[in-house]
């Protein structure tokens, strides 16, 4: 990323992924501070701080008259989700701030720092607007309860929000106490996510639940300093996830019994895969984990490549469009890690967009030189 930057300060480098960026980075600075206050409705506890939202796969039953306790359609979403904005809002302040602390970053224009500080004091520092660092009420199901440990699926991107905060260190708009406040934050939603039932549920979860509750770990334990924590998790996730949720032919049975299967198995790949990447960070090689009968990540992986180049019909359910865009970043990290270029030149055949995405052009040059 340093050598990025400063062949970008002097001119050396061009790439339509900068490109891309600027133009992400200039949209985001439209984007509005969002707060987890603003939603009309309360959650059980009356404290608009608490981050609320209702379980996306949850209907109301036509066989009772009140339609309670709501039932179960896996992979049909609501759209009474939309009563609730918290979860649609925090994607876009995480998404936003992101975008605009790489551009920061990589730019060094102080426009985009100090809009990313803007939304992350918003959102998570300014006392008559901050989210509480917790989920107790997410993914309620009417009828059945008031959140639950599946909800804590939407703060997966958790990892980017840290990423961010690092990279608008050099900001002048992003102040020591900014980042100080921020540590508290993360450290308070860690200890939440360690020791609370809806934690420890997410936590025993076995299929992309489990995977990405160790990303949030992982990732949290990392910018709070507390680097052991996350070595235990990436120590841990070979026989927890890898082997548990990986066949020895790379099929992730979990993720084949969801009505989009196709998608979930990319999304947990991909979980793991940041979770590989987040290992780096703490000595622990999760890319060359195998068990005796073969199950690994690079399996996975190399399953689903003929399904996503078209070779072979995908022969699962998958009720709605499978998006290349899904998986051409991992295929794009794939070919770094595993020294294989064929992965890349997947990812470009397959979604050609992949070379406008700024996260990917790391890699991408590892492959070139």
């Amino acid at each position: 990323m340093q050598e990025l930057r400063s062949e970008i300060a002097a001119g050396k480098l061009k790439d339509p992924a900068l490109e891309q960026l600027r133009k992400d980075a200039d949209t985001a600075l439209l984007q509005k501070s969002l707060s987890v206050v603003d939603k009309s409705i309360s959650p059980p506890s009356g404290d608009k701080h608490e981050y609320m939202s209702l379980a996306p796969y949850w209907w109301p039953d036509p066989n009772k008259l009140n339609g309670l306790p709501y039932i179960r359609r896996d992979g049909e979403t609501n759209p009474e989700i939309e009563q609730v904005p918290d979860h649609k809002n925090m994607d876009r302040v995480i998404s936003a701030t992101y975008t605009l602390a790489l551009a920061y970053y990589f730019f060094g224009e102080e426009t985009y720092g100090a809009h990313a500080t803007e939304l992350l004091r918003t959102w998570f520092l300014n006392p008559e607007t901050r989210m509480n660092p917790n989920l107790e009420f997410a993914q309620a199901v009417r009828g059945v309860n008031s959140g639950r440990g599946t909800g804590l699926i939407e703060t997966r991107d958790i990892y980017r929000l840290v990423d961010a905060a690092g990279l608008l260190r050099g900001s002048k708009s992003w102040t020591a106490a900014d980042q100080k406040g921020m540590e508290e934050w993360c450290a308070k939603f860690l200890d939440w996510m360690m020791r609370s039932q809806n934690g420890k549920e997410e936590a025993a979860a076995k299929n992309n639940h489990g995977s990405y509750y160790d990303v949030q770990v992982a990732s949290l334990a990392l910018f709070v300093g507390k680097p052991d924590i996350a070595r235990s998790v990436v120590q841990t996730a070979g026989e927890k996830r890898v082997a548990m949720q990986i066949e020895p032919d790379g099929r992730q049975p979990l993720e084949l019994e969801r009505t989009k299967a196709l998608g979930y198995s990319t999304m947990n790949l991909a979980g793991l895969f940041e979770l590989g990447l987040l290992g780096e960070n703490v000595g622990v090689d999760l890319w060359n984990f195998r068990t005796a009968d073969g199950r690994n990540i690079r399996k996975a992986l190399d399953y689903l490549v003929p399904f996503v180049t078209g070779e072979q019909k995908w022969p699962y359910q998958q009720i709605i469009q499978f998006k290349t865009a899904e998986i051409s970043p991992v295929l794009a990290v794939a070919a770094v890690k595993y020294k294989d270029r064929r992965y890349q030149d997947v990812a470009v055949k397959a979604d050609p967009d992949v070379l406008r995405r700024i996260e990917v052009l790391p890699f991408r040059r590892l492959v070139s030189h």
